[in-house]
């Protein structure tokens, strides 16, 4: 047991005698353990430069490029007065939109196939790929994503959907980052595609198709 504490008295001293006491002040390089890459090759905002002839860290923008990313705010401004049906899902008077904007084309071969392209990056992994909220988060806790089939959601109008997918509701973070707005409408349309086929009947079938499903 004498051999236990020396030891133990050992083990204190030396951390101690490393460490230093908590609170005492030394101008020397502080041991770091774990430095968590706190030191990194980097060049600090107008900070100089020997690599570049003109001595500056930062450098001029290339001539001939092309802004990418968000606008300004007061272009923000002016777009979304200009055309708030398209930017915010919502009419003049501030109502929701019912339907889609007349810039946005509903059809099969560009609308809903970006949809579903982009429904499937960002959507399908808590929604699910039908969009019934059972997606591969939920086997991770995740059990509060709802369903589009609710009849909430199903009458819920494409405006709100809209603004749900750009400022987040919940657990939602905002998608506006990702998603440009022309894309936001067309995950909505592939939305209401899936809610469409999650109550569709015989009659939707169309005719050419209904042998497929042996449908007389």
């Amino acid at each position: 047991m004498r051999y236990v504490y020396l030891t133990l008295f050992f083990i204190v001293v030396l951390t101690v005698s490393i460490l230093g006491f908590r609170g005492s002040l030394s101008t020397r390089t502080p041991l770091e353990i774990f430095p968590d890459m706190d030191h990194q090759a980097k060049y600090k905002p107008q900070a100089e430069s020997a690599f570049f002839a003109d001595g500056r860290a930062e450098r001029p923008r290339p001539a001939g490029t092309v802004a990418f990313g968000r606008r300004s705010d007061a272009a923000d401004a002016n777009f979304l007065k200009a055309d708030p049906v398209l930017f915010e899902g919502k009419t003049a008077k501030g109502a929701w939109v019912v339907g889609f904007p007349a810039d946005v084309t509903v059809d099969p071969a560009k609308l809903l196939e970006r949809g579903q392209d982009r429904f499937t990056i960002y959507c399908a992994p808590c929604h699910g790929a039908l969009g019934d909220g059972n997606g591969i988060t939920k086997q991770y806790g995740m059990g509060a994503t709802p369903s589009y089939h609710d009849d909430r959601l199903r009458n819920m109008a494409e405006g709100e959907i809209f603004n749900t997918i750009t400022h987040g509701k919940g657990n939602m973070l905002s998608y506006a980052d990702k998603l440009t707005a022309q894309d936001r409408w067309a995950v909505i349309a592939y939305v209401r595609a899936l809610q469409r086929a999650g109550h569709a009947t015989a009659a939707d079938v169309p005719a050419e198709h209904k042998s497929e499903l042996g449908i007389k």
